[in-house]
């Protein structure tokens, strides 16, 4: 039988946690935070919220995600990060990585504190932690959100008072760790997406039940955290979601490996271009780039190129020198990685969850 769907327009958390809450325990109509465009009027009855993703590779796609999938998410979240405590939703809730600090608050019975619906400032970080109650605090960040905060020492300070500060979205970058580390700051980097009800592996190691494969190089994750699939799209749901063995699996698109039972990202299967007969994975280029000075929150992007097909090339906000950063590329990746040019821009285009816009940075570029 059909469960009904609810979009939820206003995103605040005081204006979703009730309905959120009623989704999950059953007793209310599944839920659809922030949506666009038309809504159904029903999902299928296991689905209790659905999530429309930020697009920030291509078109935006609204996954369905079952009370099952959330709870057990939050219970492999809590496992690693401590014990309940009260979250600072620093990000959107209409996203993944939002949704889940509000059913981790459920869980834990504890009133989230918003930052998110206002413009995100290090001074206003600071203002909203000092307002939270419980003795173990949390939150969950982008690595741009972590580096601003890092520079300013009393946001830096308040960031030191959380048991655990989970930092996804993107790769984030070893020096951007380093920095955290030394200001005290607790952060267990994450991976995951909609698809898996967000991060499902933190510090490369799989959560709770879930568990990593690559076949054909590319990474498969299993496990009770995984989405119904896509609403309204049945061939995509199939094609992403598979079953092999009496298993079930979600295709990420993303190569990688599983070493020792470490999970190691090696970027977008579909980012890999052919510069000069070599593939480049953008990927890659984009975390040697980030570690570099000035380039922590850099992005690369594909280029055509009328001698070598594509190229990669590197767009930030600070001028540096290109010759120092072809040669850091190469160095690591060979000649056929190092980026053509640099396009320096005021600000990189962001998505409202945080992310770097590439469908628009790539637009700008070309």
């Amino acid at each position: 039988m059909p469960r009904p769907l609810e979009l939820l327009r206003t995103v605040s958390s005081d204006r979703i946690l009730p309905p959120l809450r009623a989704a999950l325990d059953g007793s209310g109509p599944a839920v659809l935070p922030g949506g666009t465009g038309a809504v159904p009027d029903t999902v299928p009855k296991r689905v209790a919220v659905v999530v429309q993703t930020s697009g920030s590779t291509g078109d935006a796609k609204r996954v369905m995600l079952s009370a099952d999938a959330l709870l057990a998410s939050a219970a492999a979240s809590e496992a690693v990060t401590g014990p309940p405590g009260q979250w600072l939703l620093a990000l959107p809730a209409q996203y993944i990585a939002g949704i889940n600090v509000l059913v981790r608050s459920i869980v834990a019975g504890t009133d989230p504190v918003e930052t998110a619906t206002r413009p995100f400032t290090p001074e206003r970080f600071v203002a909203d932690a000092r307002t939270m109650t419980h003795a173990l605090r949390y939150t969950a960040l982008v690595p741009a959100q972590l580096a601003r905060l890092l520079d300013h020492p009393e946001a830096a300070e308040a960031l030191a008072g959380f048991r655990a500060v989970l930092v996804g979205g993107q790769a984030t970058p070893a020096a951007l760790l380093e920095r955290a580390a030394g200001a005290g700051v607790r952060v267990i980097r994450t991976y995951g997406s909609s698809e898996t009800s967000g991060g499902c592996v933190y510090d490369g190691r799989p959560t709770g039940a879930m568990t990593a494969r690559v076949v054909e190089g590319e990474l498969w994750l299993g496990g009770p955290t995984l989405a119904e699939g896509y609403l309204g799209e049945e061939q995509l749901t199939a094609e992403r979601f598979v079953t092999d063995a009496g298993e079930r699996w979600y295709r990420t698109s993303d190569a990688g490996e599983v070493v020792e039972g470490v999970v190691r990202v090696h970027g977008r299967l579909d980012d890999v271009i052919v510069s000069g007969g070599v593939n480049v994975s953008l990927g890659a280029v984009e975390r040697v780039v980030r570690e570099l000075p000035g380039l922590d929150g850099a992005v690369v992007v594909r280029v055509p190129d009328a001698t070598w097909g594509e190229v990669p090339v590197v767009v930030g906000t600070a001028s540096v020198d290109l010759g120092a950063v072809r040669a850091a590329v190469a160095d690591a990746l060979g000649r056929a990685a190092a980026p053509a040019r640099i396009v320096v821009v005021d600000a990189l285009p962001m998505l409202p969850s945080g992310k770097p816009d590439r469908v628009a940075i790539t637009a700008r570029v070309r």
